[in-house]
């Protein structure tokens, strides 16, 4: 199918005398003169007038065939009721030609357009109001002009050879068919358009398809395939091009996985019907493989030439930098070349760009307009941003600690180049930041993880930031099918923050088979349903979740952080019963901090000492002491010193049962 426009100056006043004819007598004959000629041609081609001024006439034309348009168009104009002078003929597109058809419809110089269009199976392209495509018409370059713009794009290493196929003649002249038909991937969008558009320029420059208009149509995912519209936009396109362009991921995952799939079945069936007439040029991004393997999956008909993108060396990378640097009226400097040194060996057009985006938009503000120096990036102040909240500085105030604190740390880095990887074009997630905190007691895992909690909330990575506590009681149920119901009530109250599971071993409890069982299985259900807005926080012993980790293979995989908490050692137990002394308004004197600092000694040789706890509990009992201690001497004597003042003899060395210590399990890979 080919659509015209043809222009032709009047030679004489009309055949018929103008005083005679009215506008509707010569609406009416030019009406029945394009369906005269019409039929007469064996309803092969269609001419019409749509406007008609007093030294020229305007027309279109619509062809099934690859004919010569001039000469059709000569037998045509004997039946007008004007002569014509040697017309001028340009090839154009289905848009521009409907537009026309309305227009001669409503002056009278045609019937019905819808007619028209039925008779050339195009009423589908109409019919349906949110079936869109676009058109274009090829440009006549020559062979060097293709080969610079694939080399512009990095796409030489596919595209020269296939050129010089294309350029080759065939042995049998005025075959029909298509030998190939084509996939282009890149993940640059305009460097998909001008290969494409350079492509099908090689082949109409070489006679492998006959017309300079082809059309142009996105397909997604989501959408359902529109057949009778994709049908009749084949049949415009009979002797041209169409190019469908693949828009998603068409992964086997997700709401329209199936409709996806089934849509590029059907997308096949259609172009391989319409093969010997129509060539397809499929496009995709390179970075989704999927679209690709469903392609070949289905494909089984004519084979499919792939152009891709390559990679460069620095060289030609370097050459690519400087002619993108040109095009932009500057010069490439030093530090242009150094960032492509520290980059790497081998890059892509991608890599390329972003490059050269960066130190182009630096060199506008530094070398061309240096009034705006000082300003900084999106990326930089990202990087320097410093993680928001008073809940961070109060972990960062607690002692000891320090992988806690680095592991907020490492989570709202990672977090940030996030927000850097989106900037880039590069694909970002949300991260599974499922937990385990395991440690002896008293070592401030229920602390850390509420302070976790608001520091994400305060950061704007969690929603509420708040802490829902369970145990074992709270998850598993006492009949069957309980169980699940408790663990997703839990999940939802904990929504938006983190969910605290204490002592998680003790939902399996070595009774293999019971509820525990039922609920470990939901956890793990709901820690993937939930993962961009809840974080689950197992804690417990050391030694005993090793053992809960085996019960479900799945669990292992969906906790990200490891975070075992070791015991204070002796020194910051000192600070932290010097620290809850000072909370009271209390100081301890130096002998008393002596005497402290030997009894935690002796108590970290116990594996259940306490911790954090044993040093609250030991201020708690030295109060008391002190109090009864002061109670003794004459109230009139006791001075402020007395008052806020532990000494040594106020700590009593509490009776402490040695137990062997068990080793800290190490990091999850």
């Amino acid at each position: 199918m080919i659509f015209y426009e043809i222009e032709a100056k009047k030679a004489t006043e009309c055949k018929v005398e103008k005083k005679r004819i009215t506008h509707r007598e010569l609406a009416a004959v030019l009406a029945d003169k394009s369906e005269a000629f019409f039929l007469k041609n064996g309803k092969q081609s269609f001419f019409f007038v749509f406007a008609e001024q007093s030294n020229s006439v305007s027309f279109g034309a619509i062809l099934k065939e690859n004919s010569d348009p001039l000469t059709s168009f000569r037998e045509y104009s004997k039946l007008l009721p004007f002569n014509l002078e040697e017309p001028t003929v340009e090839e154009t597109t289905f848009h521009t030609i409907s537009s026309k058809l309305s227009l001669a419809e409503r002056v009278d110089f045609i019937r019905e357009k819808d007619c028209v269009l039925e008779q050339f199976e195009l009423d589908h392209l109409e019919q349906f109001y949110n079936f869109s495509f676009g058109e274009n018409l090829v440009a006549e370059e020559s062979p060097k002009q293709h080969l610079e713009t694939a080399k512009r794009h990095l796409f030489t290493e596919t595209f020269a050879p296939e050129l010089e196929r294309i350029l080759t003649p065939p042995c049998k002249k005025g075959a029909v068919g298509h030998p190939v038909h084509y996939l282009i991937r890149t993940d640059h969008r305009e460097s998909r358009k001008e290969i494409c558009r350079t492509l099908l320029s090689a082949l109409y420059v070489a006679g492998r398809i006959q017309n300079k208009r082809y059309a142009f149509w996105d397909y997604r995912e989501e959408d359902r395939l529109p057949e009778d519209s994709l049908a009749a936009l084949y049949t415009s396109c009979k002797g041209g091009a169409l190019v469908i362009r693949l828009e998603g991921s068409f992964s086997n995952e997700g709401k329209f996985a199936s409709r996806g799939r089934d849509g590029v079945k059907k997308l096949v069936e259609l172009a391989e019907q319409n093969r010997k007439h129509v060539l397809t040029v499929f496009c995709s991004k390179k970075s989704c493989e999927t679209a690709k393997d469903l392609l070949y999956k289905f494909w089984s008909a004519s084979p499919l030439i792939e152009l891709c993108e390559g990679n460069v060396s620095k060289t030609d990378a370097l050459l690519y930098l400087k002619s993108k640097a040109k095009s932009q009226k500057t010069r490439a400097d030093q530090a242009l070349t150094e960032t492509l040194e520290k980059e790497g060996k081998s890059f892509s057009k991608k890599d390329l760009d972003r490059i050269f985006d960066a130190w182009y938009d630096k060199k506008l503000r530094t070398g061309i307009y240096p009034q705006y120096a000082f300003c900084k990036t999106t990326k930089a102040e990202i990087k320097e941003e410093k993680v928001r909240g008073s809940s961070y500085d109060k972990l960062q105030a607690m002692i000891g600690l320090k992988e806690a604190k680095d592991m907020i740390d490492q989570a709202i880095s990672y977090f940030k180049m996030q927000k850097i990887f989106a900037e880039r074009g590069f694909a970002s997630e949300s991260p599974s930041m499922h937990m385990i905190f395991t440690g002896n007691p008293g070592t401030a895992k229920t602390t850390v993880a509420r302070l976790f909690a608001e520091i994400m909330k305060e950061n704007g990575l969690l929603k509420t930031g708040t802490l829902y506590e369970v145990g074992r009681g709270d998850l598993v149920g006492k009949y069957v099918g309980s169980t699940a119901p408790l663990v997703k009530e839990a999940f939802e109250q904990a929504k938006g923050g983190v969910l605290f599971i204490d002592e998680a071993y003790a939902l399996v409890d070595d009774r293999d088979g019971l509820f525990g069982d039922e609920a470990i299985n939901t956890i793990t259900q709901e820690m993937e349903n939930n993962r961009k807005d809840t974080v689950v926080i197992f804690a417990g012993y050391p030694d005993k979740m090793e053992g809960f980790l085996k019960k479900n293979p799945g669990l292992r995989s969906r906790i990200a952080f490891h975070l075992n908490f070791r015991d204070y050692s002796a020194d910051e137990l000192c600070r932290i019963a010097d620290h809850i002394a000072s909370c009271h308004g209390l100081t301890l004197e130096e002998s008393a901090r002596t005497k402290l600092c030997a009894i935690f000694q002796q108590a970290r040789e116990n594996n259940d000492f306490g911790n954090g706890r044993f040093a609250r509990n030991l201020v708690e009992k030295a109060k008391m002491a002190q109090a009864q201690r002061l109670m003794k001497k004459d109230l009139e004597c006791i001075t402020d010193y007395d008052l806020t003042t532990l000494r040594a003899e106020d700590f009593e060395v509490p009776p402490l049962k040695k137990a062997p210590r068990s080793a800290p399990i190490g990091y999850i890979a």
